[in-house]
């Protein structure tokens, strides 16, 4: 049975490989089918924000990213649904990790973006719980109130 790489090693192939000049890989990217709806990204966020008990060791935290290349775009996004990070859009992942793991995610894709030149960015964000709360979902037809679960209705 073949001994399984570190997430870290796998990446410093790709830039020894030439990550930039890398043939197209053989799997579709793109391909979000399989991502949740909008309700249930939002039913995740809400089911975190309103979890009536959370270690206090944890924290609430984004990952987002612009990558240009398909082989480490795939790859990161495989790190961090590995690491409990849940993708609550194509490029936008939201996790609600100890300390130590989040602070490994971060070393970890500093390493990352320092393995070969390249334009990309990568932005890890701490956010509270308040904040999640106070989000605005702009562009899809949902209505905050259905996130903050708040339904008013006014007579006139």
């Amino acid at each position: 049975m073949r001994k399984a790489i570190p997430y870290i090693e796998i990446l410093r192939k790709l830039s020894r490989a030439g990550v930039q000049k890398s043939p197209v890989i053989n799997r579709r990217t793109g391909d979000f089918s399989c991502l949740p709806t909008l309700q249930e990204r939002v039913d995740f966020l809400m089911g975190i924000v309103n979890r009536p008990i959370r270690p206090a060791t944890n924290m609430l935290f984004f990952v987002m990213y612009d990558i240009e290349s398909d082989k480490v775009r795939y790859h990161i996004a495989k790190y961090l649904e590995r690491k409990g990070c849940t993708r609550i859009q194509r490029s936008i992942f939201l996790a609600d990790l100890d300390k130590t793991v989040y602070d490994e995610i971060k070393r970890d894709l500093a390493e990352v973006q320092s393995l070969y030149d390249n334009h990309d960015s990568i932005i890890v964000c701490p956010v509270s719980t308040d904040q999640i709360r106070a989000m605005q979902i702009i562009g899809e037809d949902i209505s905050i109130d259905v996130i903050i679960r708040s339904r008013n209705t006014l007579f006139f």
